[in-house]
């Protein structure tokens, strides 16, 4: 649960005196929200399998491995999958459920259809535990393991990962469509939707340094290299693949400097004005930016201070947590479906 003093930490981190980014009134509505999407969370604990399933970190580490050793993409598809799930509903996977008669996922939703993927990796996760400790390990208890699992194998920070997870039996297809950020939204739109999750500014800046790994496809990038980029000639030389009208599936890495890296080299790419998404660039670019533009400016000078905020912004995002899935979800047996 967040305290008042929490909260008020947030209302001074979302604005300045000179230049607000969200008026008082909307801050206020949001961190009465949080404040009670938070009240009757259960804690999650760092040895919660530690008897049911002691091998778990063990197997999805393997799995991770084998993972990103055949394709180092697949690391930041496991963060996506993450981000995408803990947005929508709290952590409680249910990004991974598939569409059924009975149900409408939210893998069609508009920031997820055709940009999600990984979703074999997850599977093939599941079912060596549902092997090893059958109907144990949550989905969502995966998804976030895996997520700390893929930084850690191309180079980013180590960090603790409390467990505990249900998965829901439900999920919404609305929600992942309102509450996800998308390529070109602005600066305080993104903001506004961290902060509903209970993320701060200074955890927005940090946890989109993920796309320090990752690709993105044209049709997401397109606006910001058809925008005004003046004499940038890496985005400009992008539109051969990415006209105008065709080459939607077309990819290009976020960080084209070292793309299968987890370093700092996003943030100074955003101080060349040379980030791929316009939401990326709003980070350092946008007028309300005071405070982003600082941060962004730090991480690019201070790696270890990016891995040290991104290490903790992402167990503060991996305890969103869904309190109806406490109380009326499962263990799944297959990701993919809730179980009959």
């Amino acid at each position: 649960m967040l305290e008042s003093h929490q909260i008020a930490a947030q209302e001074e981190e979302m604005a300045t005196p000179r230049q607000p980014i969200l008026r008082p009134f909307i801050l206020f509505i949001l961190s009465r929200l949080v404040i009670e999407s938070f009240a009757s969370d259960p804690p999650l604990t760092l040895d919660y399998y530690s008897s049911s399933c002691p091998t778990v970190l063990e197997i999805v580490r393997k799995e991770m491995e084998c993972a990103v050793l055949s394709d180092p993409r697949n690391a930041a598809l496991a963060v996506r999958l993450h981000f995408h799930d803990c947005f929508v509903q709290g952590c409680d996977g249910s990004v991974l459920l598939d569409d059924t008669v009975t149900l409408k996922g939210e893998k069609t939703a508009s920031p997820n259809v055709n940009s999600l993927l990984g979703y074999e990796i997850i599977d093939r996760i599941k079912n060596k535990l549902e092997s090893e400790c059958p109907g144990v390990v949550s989905c969502a208890d995966i998804l976030t393991i895996a997520a700390r699992d893929a930084v850690i194998l191309v180079g980013g920070p180590y960090w603790d990962v409390p467990l505990g997870r249900k998965d829901s039996k439900t999920a919404s297809y609305d929600l992942a469509n309102e509450n996800i950020p998308t390529a070109n939204e602005g600066l305080a739109s993104i903001i506004s939707k961290f902060l509903y999750q209970g993320l701060s500014v200074t955890d927005t800046v940090a946890l989109s340094g993920a796309h320090t790994i990752g690709m993105a496809r044209c049709q997401n990038y397109r606006a910001r290299i058809y925008g005004s980029l003046g004499e940038n000639s890496h985005l400009s030389s992008l539109k051969s693949t990415c006209t105008a009208v065709e080459g939607d599936d077309k990819i290009a890495p976020f960080d084209y400097v070292t793309p299968n890296v987890f370093d700092n080299s996003y943030y100074i790419l955003l101080l060349k004005e040379d980030g791929l998404l316009n939401s990326d660039q709003e980070l350092y670019s946008s007028l309300l930016g005071i405070q982003t533009k600082r941060l962004v400016r730090k991480y690019a000078e201070d790696s270890l201070a990016f891995f040290q905020q991104f290490s903790d912004s992402m167990v503060k995002m991996g305890n969103i947590t869904n309190s109806d899935s406490f109380e009326n979800g499962e263990v799944r047996k297959n990701c993919r479906f809730i179980n009959t």
